[in-house]
């Protein structure tokens, strides 16, 4: 896993292969885990993702700043419907990427959360 903070974007790049999307999403569901990444942290490079469960409504993506780690925590219903994005990306066969970017009345984002890149395990652009 590939976690590449964008500053000039105000957003996070992650790119993963499809069992590390899955192994994400299934602690994003479970409301716990750590997990890190597969470069070496520095610089941009993030040292990893946590995933912890809060009070709703909604999901909050952050960045622990002096950890250098990503933090994902909400209540189950929202940590739910992330986590099925994140194994609908992981199933994607035609290449592509998933933003998962907060507007008003996001479906199970909270406001103010940071904007997230999900890539395709298969890269590029869908092909369809």
């Amino acid at each position: 896993m590939k976690l590449v903070l964008d500053r000039a974007y105000g957003e996070v790049d992650l790119t993963a292969s499809a069992e590390q999307l899955n192994r994400l999403a299934s602690a994003v569901g479970d409301g716990e885990g750590l997990l890190g990444p597969t470069s070496a942290p520095g610089g941009d490079h993030l040292a990893g993702v946590e995933v912890e469960t809060s009070s709703g409504p909604g999901v909050r993506i952050r960045l622990d700043a002096p950890r250098h780690v990503l933090v994902i925590s909400g209540d189950p219903v929202a940590r739910a419907a992330l986590a099925d994005d994140l194994r609908a990306m992981a199933a994607a066969e035609d290449g592509g990427h998933l933003h998962i970017d907060y507007f008003p009345d996001h479906p199970y984002l909270m406001e103010g959360t940071l904007s997230l890149v999900v890539n395709s395990p298969h890269g590029g652009m869908p092909t369809r």
